[in-house]
């Protein structure tokens, strides 16, 4: 007779094999492979509540391999996190709470979006990250109330990306020992073997990073995978990997160590063949026994034990450290918008050129001031993108306090990073690069704004402004790249004003992330600009007429050069009106009424003037409208060189504006 805890193995395996087979897609292979550890890793290893998903201190759980979500929502079904079979059965379905991959904030337990391979392996190191920052702020010689782990499945697939390499580098240069990442060593891609590209010493490389590496040669053994956990959690000084070999779609005589069984469902003769390879007596598609039910439920009411103790040290910490409470609250509450929103220090500026990094680097440090919970870093830019705390500390090894966290060269893994970050909770952040790098961040920063989590992203050097380092380093279809993206407010601030206005906007966001593309170059403060940017959009410098002889829209670095136009085309005796522009994303979302005040559709006649591609703003222009655009690569030469060479001039904005004034 199979004991219980192998009989819950396998139904998992046979519930991940009947939902992908009832959607007629998905990816059955690596959940039969890998049920055993999954199974192992949740039931008697990791500390997780269903009964409240959402619990500070729990252990948090990542499928890097996203495609093999059917295994995660096996796992949620299982263990009571509210999915039913009637879900399970609707896989893949319109509506459902089983999509193809796992996403965040759709489906109870999910803790991160999952998909890209390899990305979830950098949002693990985000987790494991600001579980030591808390840790560091908030733990006592006699309390630890933040203490648990992050455990992350990948199979090679994920280990093949570079940004787990990225994201792994830093994790043992930080000595994240609360990381434990399980490796599915199956040796099978959708094209075949491994050995087709993919021959190198995975545990070696990870060595090589700083992580304890354990082996485990048998996917199925239970006990070998559970003191291989252990001796993880053992490790103090390194986080850990695990190699756990298996065979993709155990269990299946048919499609076992098969590419085949990657990407397609097994097929009905193969899945009735596979639950009598296994034992399994039940033939009726999707039914589970009670006596699997009651071990899984008997196995998660340890977690709610769990919880119940840690409520009461809690409660006794806070008793006795009503700092640490005090401090706690700050860290898990809103900021409060309101009272930023009248903080006349918020808003001050000195009334002098200044590039927008430079004013955003002093913003950064403002907030820095009334937020403790906000932290963040650059990918070895902080000096140029202005992103450095002052007096915060560097986040590392032996100051896991600190408020600056130096990423080094890896923008995909920083952003991944960041994501990791702000899914964990209680602390807000931000990343920077050069902009014309956010080619790097882009994958993620999608994630990020599929997920709905703030994360800022401080852009710096966003133009030719760049000048002598020349095209490679020079942003011109960036702006429309990020500006195509759903959900991600894209700032390009003209002075003061409204960077404090971007920053506003991206640490008061709860669900949208922020770009804050910036300039290199020193921009004049402008008499026009106001809190209206928080709209999007306004008028910075009005025509007199009532309507105007023309509108030139702007952002950024141009807007003060719009501003100068306006006054050479009124001495040829046309009337204009200056729209600065900083956030075409939140000007989209004003009511119709404030987008035709600024914008009214009677006043055909428009130029745009910006120094990135034009193809975002045909909405704004109309078919009558002209543009000022960068829709080529710039070039090596002084910054002023280069506007100049590429139009963005006062005399040829005038001279735009009057072929088509005249």
């Amino acid at each position: 007779m199979m004991d219980i805890e192998r009989k819950s193995v396998n139904a998992i395996r046979v519930l991940a094999a009947d939902t992908v087979q009832k959607a007629n897609s998905g990816h059955p292979g690596m959940p039969l492979g890998s049920a055993a550890m999954a199974y192992e890793l949740w039931a008697n290893h990791m500390k997780h509540n269903p009964k409240n998903p959402k619990w500070v201190n729990r252990d948090r759980f990542i499928l890097s391999a996203g495609h093999a979500s059917s295994l995660l929502y096996s796992l949620l079904h299982f263990f009571g996190y509210g999915l039913t079979i009637e879900d399970m059965k609707n896989f893949r379905q319109d509506g459902s709470k089983t999509p193809g991959h796992p996403e965040y904030r759709h489906t109870t337990g999910v803790e991160a979006t999952t998909g890209p391979l390899g990305a979830g392996m950098g949002m693990a190191v985000g987790m494991a990250m600001a579980q030591k920052h808390l840790a560091a702020t908030f733990n006592t010689d006699d309390y630890k109330i933040i203490d648990h782990y992050t455990f992350v499945l990948g199979g090679d697939g994920c280990m093949e990306e570079g940004i787990s390499s990225e994201a792994f580098s830093l994790a043992g240069t930080l000595g994240l020992d609360k990381l434990i990442v399980l490796y599915d060593s199956n040796n099978i891609t959708i094209e075949g073997n491994t050995d087709l590209a993919f021959t190198e010493d995975v545990a070696k490389r990870m060595e090589a990073f700083g992580f304890q590496t354990l082996y485990v040669e048998d996917g199925n053994d239970l006990a070998a995978i559970g003191k291989a956990i252990e001796e993880a959690k053992a490790d103090t000084k390194r986080p850990s990997f695990i190699t756990v070999k298996t065979k993709i779609a155990y269990g299946c005589p048919a499609k076992e160590g098969s590419e085949s069984s990657h990407g397609s469902p097994l097929g009905e003769e193969n899945i009735k063949a596979m639950r009598e390879n296994l034992g399994w007596e039940y033939t009726e598609p999707f039914y589970i026994p009670q006596d699997v039910y009651d071990n899984y439920a008997q196995k998660a009411a340890k977690g709610q034990m769990a919880e119940d103790a840690w409520n009461k040290e809690f409660a006794a910490y806070c008793a006795k450290y009503p700092e640490k409470k005090e401090l706690w609250d700050k860290y898990f509450s809103e900021i409060d918008s309101e009272k930023l929103l009248n903080c006349e220090e918020f808003w001050s500026y000195e009334d002098k050129p200044q590039a927008t990094r430079s004013l955003s680097g002093t913003m950064i440090n403002r907030l820095a001031k009334i937020m403790p919970n906000f932290w963040g870093g650059s990918a070895d830019l902080g000096p140029s993108n202005k992103t450095v705390i002052k007096d915060g500390g560097s986040f590392s090894k032996t100051n896991y306090a600190g408020r600056n966290i130096h990423y080094g060269v890896r923008e995909m893994a920083m952003a991944a990073i960041a994501n990791g970050i702000t899914l964990y909770g209680g602390t807000r952040t931000f990343v920077g690069t050069f902009f014309v790098f956010s080619d790097y961040i882009k994958p993620m920063a999608r994630l990020a704004a599929l997920m709905q989590i703030p994360v800022t992203y401080v852009l710096t050097h966003d133009s030719i402004g760049v000048g002598e380092d020349g095209p490679t380093h020079e942003p011109v279809e960036q702006l429309a790249m990020l500006r195509a993206m759903p959900n991600i407010n894209v700032f390009r601030p003209a002075d003061a004003t409204e960077t404090a206005a971007a920053w506003y906007s991206a640490i008061t966001s709860k669900t949208v992330p922020t770009v804050l593309a910036l300039s290199r170059q020193n921009l004049p403060q402008l008499e026009g600009s106001s809190k209206e940017a928080l709209k999007g959009g306004y008028i910075i410098a009005d025509s007199t007429k009532e309507v105007p002889d023309m509108i030139i829209i702007a952002s950024g670095s141009e807007v003060s050069l719009a501003v100068e136009a306006k006054t050479k085309l009124m001495d040829e005796g046309f009337d204009v009106r200056i729209v600065s522009m900083p956030c075409m994303d939140i000007f989209a979302q004003q009511s119709e009424a404030y987008q035709e005040k600024v914008l009214p559709q009677t006043v055909e006649k428009r130029l745009v003037v910006e120094a990135g591609s034009s193809i975002c703003w045909g909405r704004y222009l109309g078919f009558k409208g002209k543009s000022v655009t960068m829709d080529i690569f710039g070039a090596s030469a002084p910054a002023g060189v280069l506007f100049k060479k590429f139009g963005f001039s006062v005399e040829n904005v005038v001279k735009t504006a009057l072929a088509m004034l005249r």
